[in-house]
């Protein structure tokens, strides 16, 4: 067999405290607490797929518990210490008997069933100490009814005599699974009506069940001790997936993201954003300079070649990356705290990092063979769209699945669904063919394969530029951003004007979240020094200032990067942004702050007295730069200092061209004697 039950550990669930601490009650309120608690577990229903006389056992004992409970309650006396200490024990089994339950209800079904034999001991084991504190409870020194004394001993001797119990149909369910997983391990194509009635019997009727149950499969990957179990449990998310998208219609394309608020939603901490992608930290580590940046950005930064510290410059003594994990934690707590889904990286590659068993592979070829086919096959524009949406999903949870769609030969098919066409009749149609495309590109390999397709590069700057919704301009955007992370690509896209033009007229007149997606793309694109004119020539600048106020973090690094790459003609375009950068010098993050000094430095010093003229007229501007000086980042503090020597060469009537600023940090004197020149 492919799996067998043993390798799936029991879950590691966290149950509450009150499972292990014995609650500090008086006599009565620990009674009516045992009350409400028995009244509580007995009121729910019994497991209704799997386990189910295990459960219903216990609910019966519940209630039966409620009943002496309540009885007690009628006629309050003095317990003894004994007594009490039983109380206190019988909470905590109910406790227990409860987490249990309610583990077996929220978790996965698939998970539950490999480990019936597991579970149905834990409710031994449970009901085994119950017997054990109903053998030493007074029931003789208490006073109760002679109908409940008779209920308490019946359920005394029901308790005593209890034994393991696996439904022998959960037992040739399990062995249904398994094999069905080595069927498919072996290349084997399961039988769909097979698989239509074990689905069936573990109660997944519908695309969204499946869904729900692939999200408690994922979650239990996390829950498993060693890679082995990991990875056996990734092979039952496979099959899930697999039954998924050949037994059921897709689920609603775009349910999931107008039922659920986002992080584009909301504007999120400048702290909380990669200095380099200016996108939200989903896994931030420290550099060697102490500096934290997204894994993912700072990865790419190292092996782009780079050996220094994008933000402060410094070189990197080694290139080590240290997880920042109390920043890592604020920003779970701040999104729990805005009520927003929080996918970190480590939850987006969790199955990457798995080794995945020959089962859960072939699984997810056999899942990708039938939803490719099914693309090229389908007439219905509505059933394109349903398998382009399970698509688009399974591009996005790993990178196997990602490798697997590209070489089952969906970028063609997937650039077909890009053009106007499509956006105007079906534009949801649109957005998820565009994503898609946007999830393959991920990986390496596939942005090769789309830059060398033709059509599919074409679609997606087609989409960018005549998109049908901003959505659908924005992911398009997105995969230009990720597309040119690639250095040949980057140049290779800068000389597409329809690119450059596309992404400033998203930036200029698009929502937020489009407009993060292009100037985050711009600012990739103008890394190089060719594509920079062509970017000042389509107005990046003008729309630059127009943003500016909205998209501090992002516009002023765009405008750092260009007037630092893009000569005379990118100083003189951003003539007009120096009281802004100014502003921003005074009011900005410590981010913004840095990118705006760093930004009139050079526009100071490649656009002569004139520019610097013009910093001189902002008011209050020595008292700004002063305080950058104190306060700014060690970056912000260097180009402070260059402010205030280029100040005081334009008030001195020298040259600033002439200077390169090379000083690290001014001295007090020499601020001093800037600010009154320049008063």
């Amino acid at each position: 067999m492919a799996v067998s039950p043993q390798v799936f550990p029991p879950r590691k669930r966290r149950p509450s405290a009150g499972a292990f601490i014995p609650p500090q009650f008086s006599d009565q309120r620990l009674l009516q607490t045992l009350l409400e608690l028995s009244q509580e577990i007995s009121s729910l229903k019994p497991l209704q797929f799997l386990l189910k006389r295990n459960s219903s056992s216990i609910l019966r004992k519940t209630k039966i518990l409620a009943i002496l409970f309540e009885e007690l309650l009628k006629n309050p006396i003095l317990f003894l210490s004994p007594t009490l200490l039983c109380f206190e024990e019988m909470y905590l089994v109910l406790q227990r008997f409860k987490t249990l339950l309610e583990d077996c209800v929220n978790g996965s079904r698939m998970w539950l069933l490999m480990q019936s034999d597991s579970v149905a001991n834990n409710f031994l084991e449970l009901t085994v100490e119950l017997a054990t504190l109903l053998d030493i409870f007074p029931v003789k020194e208490v006073e109760i009814s002679e109908e409940v004394e008779e209920l308490f001993l019946l359920l005394r001797k029901q308790c005593s005599k209890a034994k393991t119990f696996v439904d022998k149909r959960d037992y040739n369910l399990r062995h249904d699974v398994l094999t069905m997983l080595d069927r498919i391990q072996k290349e084997i194509v399961p039988d769909h009506s097979k698989l239509a009635e074990i689905f069936y019997l573990l109660g997944f009727r519908n695309s969204l069940s499946c869904k729900e149950e692939i999200e408690n499969l994922e979650d239990e990957v996390q829950n498993q001790k060693d890679e082995k179990s990991k990875s056996d449990v990734i092979a039952l998310i496979g099959l899930v997936r697999y039954v998924k998208c050949v037994l059921f219609e897709p689920s609603t394309p775009g349910a999931d993201s107008r039922s659920k608020k986002l992080a584009s939603d909301v504007n999120v901490p400048v702290d909380f954003r990669c200095p380099i992608s200016l996108d939200l930290m989903r896994d931030p580590v420290v550099v060697a300079t102490g500096q934290t940046y997204d894994r993912e950005s700072i990865n790419l930064w190292i092996e782009s070649g780079h050996n220094t510290c994008p933000k402060t410059g410094q070189a990197l003594v080694n290139t080590n990356l240290i997880p920042n994990r109390a920043l890592k934690n604020l920003i779970a707590m701040w999104f729990r705290e805005q009520k927003i889904p929080f996918e970190t990286a480590e939850g987006n590659s969790r199955i990457d990092r798995v080794m995945e068993s020959k089962a859960a592979l072939e699984a997810n070829k056999m899942t990708v063979s039938f939803l490719v086919n099914k693309m090229s096959a389908s007439q219905s524009m509505e059933a394109v769209n349903g398998v382009i949406y399970e698509l688009r999903a399974l591009a996005k949870s790993n990178s196997d699945s990602r490798a697997c769609i590209a070489e089952a030969g969906a970028i063609p098919v997937l650039a077909r669904f890009l053009g106007p066409d499509i956006g105007s009749e079906f534009p949801n149609l649109q957005v998820n063919a565009v994503t898609a495309m946007l999830n393959l590109s991920i990986l390496e390999a596939n942005k090769t394969k789309i830059m060398e397709n033709g059509r599919a590069l074409n679609g997606v700057i087609e989409v960018l530029r005549t998109g049908a919704t901003w959505e659908a301009k924005g992911n398009a955007a997105a995969t230009i951003f990720s597309l040119s992370g690639v250095h040949s690509y980057r140049k290779r896209l800068g000389r597409k004007t329809r690119v450059v033009k596309g992404l400033v007229d998203l930036a200029k007149s698009g929502p937020a979240s489009s407009k993060r997606d292009a100037l985050v793309a711009i600012l990739n694109l103008a890394g190089d020094r060719e594509t920079v004119g062509r970017l000042v020539k389509e107005g990046v600048v003008d729309m630059v200032n127009e943003v500016i106020n909205e998209m501090p973090e992002e516009a002023a690094a765009v405008l750092e990067m260009v007037v630092k790459r893009g000569g005379i003609v990118a100083v003189a375009a951003a003539y007009n942004a120096i009281k802004k950068l100014g502003v921003l010098m005074r009011e900005g993050s410590d981010i913004v702050r840095e990118s705006a000094a760093a930004t009139l430095v050079t526009i100071c010093r490649k656009g002569g007295a004139d520019t610097a003229a013009e910093l001189a007229s902002i008011m209050g501007i020595e008292r700004i730069i002063w305080e950058l000086l104190a306060s700014g980042t060690m970056r912000a503090r260097r180009k402070a200092s260059t402010l205030l020597r280029i100040l005081r060469r334009w008030a001195a009537g020298l040259d600033v061209e002439f200077f390169y600023g090379h000083s690290t940090v001014a001295t007090a004197s020499s601020a001093s004697s800037t600010i009154r020149a320049c008063s």
